[in-house]
């Protein structure tokens, strides 16, 4: 699996484009982070979804969705027999907050033309959904096309 490829989570997070990840967080948002949910600025960057599985400060018990992945032993939802699953329904509350409404969307490109295309497209999806192309989220601020 390539580098960037390792940095797609199972539910069709880019977490290479993710601002959180560590080559991508500004210290700009640490800070904010470390203000709003008193954590630690070091503890802020996250190095991706497989890396830590599926463990960050916003999701401390890990993540159900990863776990499934790899119980099922598949490499993305969209390689499950039983996709689209309840573990990919979008984020209700907080829908404008966070990314994970886009993950259906990727995992279905994904399927549809493969990870390498969808990689290459991945940056310009993630564009329009944090600059309210697609959906307003409020730390596109911190996006770097």
């Amino acid at each position: 699996m390539s580098d960037k490829k390792a940095l797609i989570a199972a539910c069709g997070l880019d977490c290479f484009n993710c601002a959180l990840h560590e080559s991508n967080l500004s210290e700009k948002l640490a800070e904010e982070i470390h203000s709003k949910f008193g954590v630690p600025k070091e503890e802020a960057a996250c190095k991706g979804c497989r890396q830590q599985d599926g463990k960050h400060f916003h999701l401390p018990n890990g993540c159900a969705t990863l776990d499934c992945v790899k119980e099922r032993g598949v490499e993305f939802c969209c390689d499950c027999s039983d996709f689209p699953c309840p573990y990919l329904a979008p984020v209700a509350d907080g829908a404008a907050q966070y990314p994970h409404n886009m993950k259906m969307y990727n995992l279905c490109r994904i399927k549809r033309i493969g990870t390498e295309r969808w990689m290459g497209e991945a940056g310009r999806i993630r564009e329009e959904y944090f600059t309210g192309k697609r959906r307003r989220h409020p730390w596109n601020k911190y996006f770097k096309p």
